[in-house]
């Protein structure tokens, strides 16, 4: 049995990595500012409607993200670590409207808290965007739905990069 400690993440990561056809500025700037963000952020098809942002480390990101058929998911990054262009880490969690920790809406047994680290390569003009993504603290029941999620989070995170993808195409 594998065990965590407070502040310690869960041994089985989640990465995901994929070229953008973008300057790593421009990558770089599509994460970090708000207007942008709510441009492409979130899984194919939804949209992100409402956002506020406080872009510093100890700072937050609170936004809904819009399902095509109209549900609508609140949630919450504090940013970590930010190293421009290269590299943000924030925690991230389901929140309500006020900001408050709340349980994935569709997995009562999602895990609490993920922390997320992006990294941003320059690559000969393009940027290599890599994400990796670890419970906080989870219990045996999260660590295992986690672990057992990877392969509908290549397709999430995949939908999300689509989207990235067009925005960057059109910007």
């Amino acid at each position: 049995m594998t065990t965590t400690t407070p502040n310690q993440t869960a041994e089985r990561p989640f990465v995901i990595t994929r070229i953008f056809d973008a300057p790593r500025d421009s990558v770089w700037k599509a994460w970090t500012e708000r207007e942008r963000l709510k441009q492409w952020f979130g899984p194919k098809g939804s949209t992100m409607p409402e956002a506020k942002m406080d872009f510093r480390p100890g700072g937050t990101c609170h936004s809904c993200l819009r399902s095509p058929d109209g549900r609508e998911m609140w949630g919450k990054f504090i940013y970590r670590e930010i190293v421009a262009p290269e590299r943000l880490v924030y925690v991230q969690h389901f929140s309500d409207r006020e900001g408050g920790i709340t349980r994935h809406p569709l997995s009562p047994t999602w895990p609490l808290q993920m922390q997320t680290t992006v990294t941003f390569a320059e690559q000969n003009g393009k940027t290599l965007l890599t994400v990796r993504w670890v419970p906080l603290n989870p219990s045996d029941e999260e660590r295992n739905t986690f672990d057992a999620a990877h392969e509908g989070m290549k397709q999430g995170w995949g939908g999300t990069f689509e989207q990235l993808a067009d925005y960057l195409a059109k910007a």
